[in-house]
């Protein structure tokens, strides 16, 4: 899982960090396991953008991840492969049968080993199982937030949460945004941290390679005219003497965004802001 600096034989590559790969075990995806990817660039179904600063990158294949786990029988690891739709390793296995599914790496997994979905199931890492069935204490990812539906929380390269209560229904996760939310203890969650922990301290190194990921030049609003932005114009350098806006005026730092009377305030404990 360690960074690989690049010799600085061109200005870029002096503050370009890249994954040393090691862990990678297999150049190709399962062919059966992958589906085709269309790019939107940011345009909703009118062709309009509604998530800007997106578009172009690199052909990819999307792989069929298994966030249900719905299988209780051991299943053996294939190999750990780059998915290059999301920040974390991804494992295949295959289980008694022949049938193969991908599922999210945690971090220590090797070739060779089993893993298991089963309440009955050893508490080692890559085993998913209902929370209720989890120690308190232990670090989990993965988890559902509705029984049956498969993984939403979680997910991404290094992160995990932990069990620090349960009661009779709910128990009380500590995300890794810090807040603290109660969770039905019939949801299921993998035990173990999510992989490719060195992630977040790799350095982009150049503007091309943000291109390569699919992510478009972000232009400053101070660096606009007044007609195009609320923070455009001035003479010399200005911050438009008002507070940081969209280009649409909706306040950019410290306005809360989140709806007065959210019906999903009821199951956080601690908000992840004090």
């Amino acid at each position: 899982m360690a960074l690989r600096k690049l010799k600085p034989v061109t200005p870029a590559t002096r503050y370009y960090s890249i994954s040393s790969f090691e862990e990678i075990t297999k150049d190709k995806p399962e062919k059966k396991l992958t589906a085709p990817l269309k790019k939107s660039g940011g345009r909703n179904n009118k062709g309009r953008i509604t998530s800007r600063h997106r578009g172009g990158g690199h052909k990819r294949k999307y792989r069929i991840i298994d966030f249900k786990r719905t299988r209780s029988d051991e299943a053996t690891v294939l190999s750990i492969e780059y998915d290059p739709n999301r920040n974390a390793r991804i494992a295949l296995i295959q289980y008694a049968d022949g049938e193969k599914t991908y599922v999210i790496a945690p971090d220590g997994i090797k070739t060779g080993e089993t893993i298991q979905s089963s309440n009955e199931a050893e508490i080692k890492t890559g085993n998913t199982m209902q929370i209720s069935a989890i120690p308190v204490g232990t670090f989990i990812h993965n988890i559902e937030l509705k029984p049956g539906k498969g993984a939403q929380l979680v997910r991404s390269a290094g992160t995990s949460a932990q069990i620090i209560a349960k009661d009779d229904n709910y128990c009380q996760i500590k995300l890794p945004s810090g807040e603290v939310r109660m969770i039905r203890s019939v949801c299921k969650a993998t035990v173990g941290v999510v992989g490719n922990i060195d992630h977040e301290n790799i350095s982009i190194g150049k503007a091309g390679r943000s291109r390569w990921l699919g992510i478009r030049p972000h232009v400053r609003g101070v660096a606009m005219n007044p007609v195009d932005h609320p923070m455009g114009g001035g003479e010399g350098k200005t911050s438009g003497g008002g507070h940081p806006v969209s280009p649409w005026g909706l306040p950019a730092k410290g306005y809360k965004t989140r709806k007065k009377k959210n019906i999903n305030d009821k199951f956080v404990v601690k908000k992840r802001k004090k």
